[in-house]
């Protein structure tokens, strides 16, 4: 195990960890563990959420094209790429961006942007996430990038997200907060009555997403977004998925399944890196 302790306030010393291998259900985990030493100062939560998101950027190589997230701790991952750009220690890489402030914040840091037109092939795409369960499969997109987030992903060749512990959940829906459903603005109001009917026996409220002068929320692609709240965790993520995706208007939802291949938990008591 590696310990991460302060020293004195003024410096940080990162032993290197041994890695050990530990079976949860079927999928074995890697798991790396932060302490810190009871004279230290306690970190916070962005401090991990740096930290998971440097670890996964370690997985990055020259001549890579990349995944660029959307969110807090996607954001972590891009000013890294940024650094390591900077001071040259990492080269020919170019990112293909989840969102336009994902893409804003790539270009003010000097990352070269491609889209998926020309680079249809991606290496390695590094995200958050707001759910994540025992398999891996996770719920995205309450930052309002799920489309762009999963035609990204979806053809990364690794997939690695970045997430503090309290995303972690037994099953989908389980933490009760949103999980969206992007819909086209034509009649969205006929499918946030169809969404709710469709998962009634979870106790589902379906609600219109909308911004911070109580309009409606309009994605980069120009969309609604239906956030679904369950009173209950959805039991079958890929059955619910296809029953959502069978409805006309419906763009895309915020159901990730099987795409991870590595998620890095922050949390209070370290980091931990699961694999599938």
């Amino acid at each position: 195990m590696a310990s991460l302790s302060f020293v004195s306030s003024s410096h940080l010393t990162l032993r290197t960890p041994s890695i050990s291998l530990r079976s949860t259900g079927s999928s074995p985990r890697t798991s790396v563990s932060f302490s810190v030493k009871a004279q230290s100062v306690a970190l916070s939560q962005d401090d991990l959420k740096k930290l998971a998101a440097e670890k996964a950027v370690e997985a990055i190589k020259p001549g890579m094209v990349l995944g660029l997230g959307t969110g807090s701790t996607a954001a972590f991952a891009v000013d890294q790429i940024g650094k390591l750009l900077s001071s040259g220690e990492l080269y020919d890489i170019v990112g293909i961006p989840t969102s336009k402030r994902t893409e804003e914040q790539a270009r003010s840091l000097g990352i070269p942007l491609v889209a998926l037109d020309t680079h249809p092939r991606i290496d390695l795409a590094i995200d958050g996430a707001d759910e994540v369960d025992p398999n891996l499969d996770l719920v995205k997109g309450r930052g309002g990038a799920l489309l762009r987030e999963k035609m990204v992903e979806a053809v990364a060749e690794k997939f690695i997200v970045v997430a503090d512990d309290t995303k972690l959940v037994t099953g989908l829906g389980g933490s009760g907060l949103a999980m969206p459903v992007e819909v086209v603005q034509f009649c969205w109001n006929f499918n946030l009555i169809r969404l709710q009917d469709l998962f009634k026996e979870f106790g589902c409220d379906a609600k219109l997403r909308v911004d911070g002068d109580g309009k409606p929320y309009v994605t980069d692609n120009s969309n609604y977004i239906i956030d679904l709240y369950f009173k209950n965790p959805l039991k079958d993520g890929f059955a619910a998925a296809k029953e959502i995706g069978k409805f006309q208007g419906v763009v895309e939802h915020g159901l990730f399944l099987g795409m991870a291949t590595s998620v890095i938990i922050a949390g209070k008591n370290g980091v931990e890196v699961m694999n599938k």
